[in-house]
């Protein structure tokens, strides 16, 4: 697979989490926080209902980067988010990753990565590095 790659490409996927994804990922993860999964006690925190799993939330990355952008066969080397607000139940937000730059000799790509929701709000900020080993290096 081959395909080019230049600064500013970007890819895009909108999503809401239900009930059953977030019960999913806390039986997956093991993380069964009661501000992910029970409605009383979620009441009472700062979020005043239940919140999804943030590492849920940062899978969007997962899927973007190894299915569209650099795309399949590409390996994750980093990855690091920011949580600036909670993504709440059933409330569609946008992951978006783009290109920022490549490394000067091998096939390494670095990514900025973001989810927002809505009206914009930025949700999850951070950046990504992936190895893509069919991206052809410049000599």
């Amino acid at each position: 697979m081959e395909k080019s790659l230049k600064i500013g490409d970007s890819a895009s996927l909108t999503r809401s989490f239900t009930d059953a994804d977030v019960r999913l990922y806390a039986d997956l993860s093991g993380d069964h926080n009661p501000v992910h999964l029970d409605e009383a006690f979620a009441a009472g925190t700062q979020f005043k209902q239940r919140i999804v799993h943030g590492m849920l939330v940062g899978s969007l990355f997962t899927a973007l980067l190894g299915e569209q952008l650099p795309g399949r066969g590409s390996i994750y080397m980093t990855q690091n988010l920011n949580f600036k607000a909670p993504v709440f139940l059933n409330t569609p937000v946008t992951a978006k990753v783009e290109i920022t730059g490549f490394h000067p000799k091998k096939p390494i790509v670095m990514f900025a990565c973001t989810v927002v929701d809505a009206e914009g709000k930025t949700l999850v900020q951070g950046d990504s590095v992936m190895y893509v080993p069919w991206l052809k290096m410049e000599s």
